[in-house]
């Protein structure tokens, strides 16, 4: 049942992603930047904890974790300060973004982009 969760989870933050896309006008970066800010905001209220114990990583993954992880780490490192704050979130993230940069150089070299004519 919990792989269940896990996929219709991430599948619903998909489905309103395409829903977004195809209904209004805003663009993929600008749906992107929506979605990292509402994981932001669902963080910041401890929503999204309660989102990320029932579905695990199918909350995890997507964007909308992404703005919970920096969120998470940004009011951690705050104690410390307003460097804190920063530092924290990076460090909160740092492994996420390390392997999304590794994993697009790998890709990259072995795919080849086509340009349209």
């Amino acid at each position: 049942m919990e792989y269940l969760y896990v996929f219709l989870t991430g599948g619903i933050i998909c489905a309103i992603g395409q829903i977004l896309m195809d209904t209004t006008k805003l663009t993929a970066p600008r749906i992107l930047v929506l979605f990292v800010v509402s994981g932001v905001i669902l963080q910041a209220f401890h929503i999204y904890e309660y989102l990320l114990n029932f579905a695990h990583q199918g909350a995890g993954v997507p964007l909308p974790g992404f703005g919970a992880v920096l969120a998470k780490g940004a009011m951690e490192g705050a104690k410390k300060g307003f460097l804190g704050a920063i530092t924290g979130a990076v460090k909160e993230s740092a492994a996420g973004v390390a392997v999304a940069i590794a994993f697009g150089y790998i890709v990259s070299l072995i795919f080849n982009p086509k340009t349209k004519k």
